[in-house]
């Protein structure tokens, strides 16, 4: 691994943030215990609860760890200014309301109000980076876009690594051009939302494969590569740090950890059959996003409309009550490629397999180039 990794966590493992719910400090903890960094994930909380989730992590490991944020996204192209009445109506909005009006059925099969659509834009950014500013983490990760340069200088001067997504070699450049530290090469195999830099409804379906994805990356940026996407296994670590990476982001693969925050029928759902594939989707948040494939993604994928995070807050209430109705159908099960592949084991001990398979590839790759 690079020097600027080896510091934080001596193993090239990286748990992935992941928001609503699953990334919580017992998970983090564990990981970062085990050697590998163990992340929490800011989306979707309150400035507060970032705050209170990094104090009950401090007071569970002394190793590091990082916190992710989601960057503020722009107004959906066509979105009204507010300055000229009804006549300026988004197209965008329009399309948000017709999917309001195709889940009503949803609602009333739950017996729960839809969400607001417009319950906000930014995600609490600024309260998050002024509580991270005052309270420094070891690392702050960023999804969806790349951080202005001042923010990453101001987390440089408080101590703070920062890593961002890139899916693209162009997005990985625009990354190390901000100053980050490290970049996230994330290929299209991931679980959970897809951190592109802008949402080109265009380009859906059309990413980038890991392997090649971290082949581009390293060939055009001088920082550390971290590669994410579809890893369940050592042997997987070993392949995209022979490609270049410096260490491996795994999301899915921790999702059904013991200490593991997922709902049982999120971990249940991984590894059963009925469950046998997944997808990239808007139908839950309106941005790309891989899950598995269930009722509610079938019915409602093909016509939810490029709009985060309007269509997020939309479906909202729908997710939570499907949950407490003990129904998998109306769950955002996230998951990458390799979802068949996991392995429901106490994290650090998933770690300590990791690192023995890592290792047996690492001799086995040796011993056939000594032939």
């Amino acid at each position: 691994m690079s020097s600027v990794l080896t510091d934080l966590f001596p193993h090239p493992i990286v748990q992935a943030p992941m928001a609503g719910g699953v990334s919580v400090p017992q998970l983090a903890a564990a990981v970062s215990d085990a050697g590998g960094l163990g992340f929490l994930a800011a989306g979707y909380k309150t400035a507060d609860g970032m705050y209170q989730e990094i104090k009950q992590l401090r007071g569970l490991t002394s190793r590091p760890f990082g916190v992710n944020l989601f960057l503020p996204q722009p107004e959906t192209p066509g979105a009204s200014t507010g300055s000229a009445g009804a006549a300026d109506t988004a197209p965008s909005n329009a399309a948000v309301d017709v999917y309001a009006h195709q889940l009503a059925g949803e609602a009333s099969w739950y017996e729960t109000e839809l969400g607001d659509p417009e319950s906000g834009r930014d995600d609490g950014y600024d309260a998050k980076l002024a509580v991270l500013l005052d309270n420094p983490v070891p690392v702050v990760s960023f999804h969806f876009g790349v951080p202005a340069r001042e923010v990453i200088d101001s987390l440089h001067r408080v101590g703070t690594l920062t890593f961002v997504t890139a899916t693209t070699a162009e997005e990985a450049r625009a990354v190390e051009r901000a100053g980050a530290d490290v970049v996230i090469a994330q290929g299209v195999e991931a679980g959970g939302h897809q951190g592109t830099h802008r949402d080109v409804p265009e380009t859906d379906g059309s990413g980038i494969g890991l392997l090649s994805l971290v082949a581009q990356v390293r060939e055009s940026v001088g920082i550390p590569v971290v590669a994410a996407g579809g890893i369940m296994r050592g042997g997987q670590i070993a392949a995209v740090c022979a490609a270049g990476a410096s260490a491996a982001q795994l999301g899915t693969a921790f999702v059904v950890a013991h200490e593991s925050g997922a709902h049982a029928l999120h971990k249940q759902a991984l590894t059963n059959p009925l469950f046998a594939r997944t997808e990239l989707t808007r139908a839950f948040t309106g941005r790309p996003a891989r899950a598995l494939v269930n009722r509610f993604l079938r019915e409602h994928g093909p016509y939810a409309p490029a709009a985060y995070p309007e269509v997020h807050h939309l479906t909202a209430p729908l997710r939570k009550a499907a949950a407490k109705a003990g129904d998998a159908q109306g769950l955002a099960l996230w998951a990458g490629q390799g979802h068949r592949m996991a392995r429901e084991l106490p994290a650090g001990q998933l770690v300590e397999v990791l690192i023995a398979e890592l290792a047996a590839a690492r001799t086995a790759l040796s011993a056939g180039g000594a032939r």
